[in-house]
């Protein structure tokens, strides 16, 4: 008899829940089991071996992707197992940098999570916290942690670790603290669906406090333009300001404050009050928005248009809307957006446009290198790494010939048209590195479609629709087919 979840009284869900939790955690565990089982068998160091040389010069060496007491890891073995479990390389490295930490740092908190009895996400967070202590320093954290993380609560256990990381080596936290200094950054999140992006910024608190006065003050003058903006959007409007200074210095020059009067004189100010109260005083201004007089004046006789930043914009369009068709934008960098937003963007600047490009065109050169032509339409048409999974849109990549470019040898010149919108794909550093020595076969089979097999017969097709699992055979019929011959396996 087959039994559903209707047929289940409360208690029985209830113990269902607790069961299914438990048993998400030990799949987890599995996860994790396996990329430590990969490692292992891809920890003895290439570079020792009869091809040691050419190991080191291709980049096949043992790294520590855990901390200090964790094995190394052959390098050109992360790629694969990262396309096994569908995932980036980064994102694997650092799972296998977690659970290495836990095996070889952290055994006793890795018991208890190996039972199921507390979240393994919680115990990588405590295997990152603890990561850059020494192999001797860290069982101070892994006996506190291995106590507390199957009763106590999350947001408990982490505040316990954080406090056993500095007690297990203050003089290293505090050499940490004053690094940190130097790790002042401003950074850009990802722009979201509604075109709005996040940015973050870590600084000194004198220069923090300084763009927050202006923030205020350019708040200040424009509220009258947005009545409806509640008082945080209206800051984030006034930020904005703060990229187009052209902009924000004409708005501050217009609104600019003149001088205050000088102090009075205190004595002559206790006599008696013949004229009337004084009039009110305008709050002072912080000195990150004030002019003296005579700066102002020269500053308005400026034409401060030849200030305005100059940038490139590759923005991407269906042909239907350039006829009036309803439809969405898409800009590098970005991200999706409305016509209107679009309007929205460019209409504080002079734009020019330039012609568009011919996709369709099939350009062929002789030589090995990629003009930048070239490049440009093989980005655009690819949108970003060829590698299987990447995510990667950026352009600063290399450019790969999938079939590999043939030199020629023995006085003969190298075959025609080698390079070219047939032949060509993004591809980063690392991912470049791997394909061209670690084993990988890849071959592009139309536009913007390549084929991938790897070292252990995993096969891939990476076309506009994302990464596809295909059959290792039909991935070997695609690689063997005659030149010329795109193949398409159903």
């Amino acid at each position: 008899m087959t039994v559903t979840l209707h047929d289940l009284d409360a208690e029985a869900i209830l113990a269902a829940a607790t069961e299914a939790e438990r048993a998400a955690r030990l799949a987890e565990v599995r996860k994790l089991e396996l990329l430590s089982a990969w490692a292992a068998v891809h920890s003895t160091d290439p570079t020792q071996g009869p091809d040691g040389r050419v190991a080191r010069r291709v980049g096949n060496v043992l790294r520590q992707v855990g901390g200090e007491g964790t094995p190394g890891v052959q390098d050109f073995c992360l790629g694969e197992i990262a396309l096994a479990r569908g995932a980036g390389v980064t994102a694997t490295s650092n799972l296998l940098a977690d659970v290495l930490d836990l095996e070889h740092r952290l055994p006793l908190t890795w018991a208890v999570t190996r039972r199921g009895e507390c979240e393994p996400w919680v115990a990588r967070r405590v295997a990152r916290l603890s990561r850059h202590l020494p192999a001797a320093n860290v069982h101070v954290v892994d006996a506190a942690v291995s106590r507390m993380i199957a009763t106590e609560g999350i947001g408990r256990v982490l505040e316990v670790a954080s406090a056993k990381v500095i007690e297990a080596d203050t003089e290293l936290h505090e050499e940490r603290c004053e690094a940190e200094r130097r790790r002042r950054y401003v950074g850009l999140g990802r722009t979201d669906e509604h075109g709005l992006r996040t940015l973050i910024a870590r600084l000194e608190a004198g220069d923090a406090a300084a763009v927050d006065a202006i923030v205020h003050r350019v708040g200040e003058i424009i509220a009258r333009r947005h009545p409806e903006a509640h008082p945080d959007e209206l800051r984030a409007i006034a930020f904005g300001w703060l990229a187009r200074p052209t902009e924000l210095l004409t708005l501050l020059l217009e609104h600019a404050e003149p001088e205050p009067e000088p102090e009075p004189d205190l004595e002559a100010d206790l006599g008696p009050d013949v004229d009337g109260p004084d009039e009110p005083h305008a709050p002072s201004r912080p000195r990150a928005y004030a002019f003296p007089a005579d700066l102002l004046d020269a500053l308005r006789d400026l034409d401060l248009n030849r200030l305005a930043p100059k940038a490139v914009l590759h923005v991407h369009l269906h042909e239907a809307v350039l006829n009036g068709a309803a439809g969405v934008a898409r800009i590098e960098g970005f991200g999706p957006v409305t016509m209107t937003q679009l309007a929205e963007l460019l209409r504080r600047f002079d734009v020019k446009v330039q012609p568009v490009k011919d996709l369709s065109s099939r350009v062929r050169y002789t030589a090995y290198e990629h003009p930048e032509t070239l490049r440009d339409q093989v980005h655009l048409v690819t949108g970003g790494d060829y590698w299987p999974y990447a995510s990667s849109t950026r352009r600063n990549v290399d450019l790969d010939h999938p079939t590999p470019y043939d030199h020629g040898d023995d006085g003969r010149d190298p075959p025609p048209d080698q390079t070219g919108a047939h032949n060509s794909g993004p591809l980063g550093r690392r991912h470049h590195r791997w394909k061209t020595h670690a084993g990988y076969q890849s071959r592009q089979c139309g536009e913007g479609r390549y084929v991938w097999l790897t070292p252990h017969g995993q096969g891939f097709l990476v076309d506009h629709t994302g990464t596809h699992r295909i059959h290792p055979e039909h991935a070997r019929m695609i690689l063997d087919a005659p030149p010329g011959v795109d193949l398409y396996v159903a």
